[in-house]
C-alpha cells in the first residue's frame, strides 16, 4: 500500500547564506581582536588543541571536539592556548537556521560527530578550490548539512524526542497494516511497558495502536485517490476487521465514507473552486 509523506504546510524554510570558511592552525602568537564584532554570524569548529573566545564579557574555552555559534556585531577576542589550536570558522547569515534548529548561540557544545564535521568542512573547501559546476549551490547545502549534523545530535538528547523509538516508528511505516507487536517493541526499546507507552505518546501524541490506525487510514485514503482497488480490497490489504469497520473509521477521520470520498474525486471541479 502507499502513503504520502508531506511537509507541513506551516513550515517555512529559514533564510541561510554561506559566506566563507577559514581553516586555521594557530600557535601562541595567534590572537584576534574584533572590537566591532563579526560582520556575519559564524561557527567555530575546534578539532585539535584549545583556544579561548571572549564575547563581550563572557569567556569560553574551545577544546577539541567542541563548536560554538557566535552572533554578529558582538565585540570579541579569540586566541590560541597551550601552543596549539586547530579549527574551522564558517561565516553565514542570518541566524535563522540555527534558531529554527534550536542551536545555542554563544555557548560551547561538545560533539561526538567531529570526524563527520571535519569531512563536511573539507568537502566545502574542496568545492571552493575546484569550483565544479553548481559549486555555489553545493557549498550552501554542505554548510547547512553541517548545522543539521550538529543540531540533530543535540536533539537526540532532548527529553521529548526519544531516539530509541526511531527504529520502531520506521518499522511501523514499512509494515502498514500489520498487527502492532507491542511486546516486541517494548523489548526492543529497553524500557518498561509503562515508560514505553508514555514516551511513545510524548513523541507522537498518540498510542502505538492509534498511530498505526492513522497510518492505515492515510494509506487507504491514498489508495482511493490513486488506485482502482475496491473498498473491500483496500480494507483487506490493510487488515481492517472488515469493510464496514473500515468505512466507519474512515468516515470518522475524513468526514465521508470511502465510497463517497472516491465519488467526490470523480466529480469535475467547479469554476468557483479554482478561485
Amino acid at each position: 500500500m502507499n502513503i504520502p509523506y508531506l511537509l507541513d504546510d506551516g513550515f517555512a524554510i529559514p533564510a541561510f547564506r554561506f559566506r566563507s570558511i577559514w581553516k586555521v592552525q594557530a600557535n601562541d602568537s595567534y590572537q584576534v581582536t574584533n572590537a566591532q564584532g563579526f560582520e556575519w554570524p559564524g561557527i567555530f569548529v575546534t578539532y585539535e588543541g584549545k583556544g579561548v573566545l571572549k564575547l563581550a564579557d563572557a569567556s569560553s574555552d574551545l577544546h577539541a571536539g567542541t563548536y560554538i555559534i557566535v552572533p554578529n556585531g558582538v565585540p570579541c577576542v579569540y586566541q590560541c592556548l597551550d601552543g596549539d589550536w586547530k579549527f574551522y570558522f564558517l561565516h553565514f547569515d542570518p541566524l535563522d537556521m540555527p534558531h529554527q534548529l534550536e542551536m545555542p548561540t554563544g555557548k560551547p557544545v561538545t560533539t561526538a560527530n567531529m570526524p563527520e564535521a571535519i569531512r563536511l568542512c573539507e568537502r566545502l573547501i574542496d568545492s571552493l578550490i575546484v569550483r565544479p559546476v553548481g559549486y555555489g549551490i553545493s557549498v550552501h547545502l554542505c554548510a547547512q548539512e553541517l548545522l543539521l549534523l550538529l543540531a540533530r545530535e543535540q536533539a537526540a538528547y532532548g527529553q521529548s524526542r526519544h531516539p530509541e523509538l526511531d527504529d520502531i516508528l520506521y518499522y511501523m511505516h514499512q509494515h502498514i497494516g500489520r498487527p502492532v507487536p507491542i511486546d516486541a517493541f517494548v523489548r526492543q526499546s529497553g524500557l518498561s511497558r509503562t515508560v514505553f507507552y508514555a514516551r511513545f505518546r510524548d513523541r507522537t501524541g498518540m498510542s502505538p495502536n492509534r498511530y498505526m490506525q492513522e497510518l492505515k487510514l492515510s494509506s487507504a485514503k491514498a489508495s482511493l485517490e490513486t488506485t482502482s482497488l475496491s473498498i473491500k480490497e483496500i480494507a483487506a490489504s490493510l487488515q481492517f476487521y472488515d469493510e464496514f469497520h473500515f468505512s466507519k473509521l474512515f468516515k470518522q477521520r475524513y468526514g465521508a465514507s470511502p465510497r463517497d470520498y472516491r465519488q467526490r474525486l470523480k466529480q469535475p471541479q467547479s469554476e468557483g473552486d479554482d478561485a
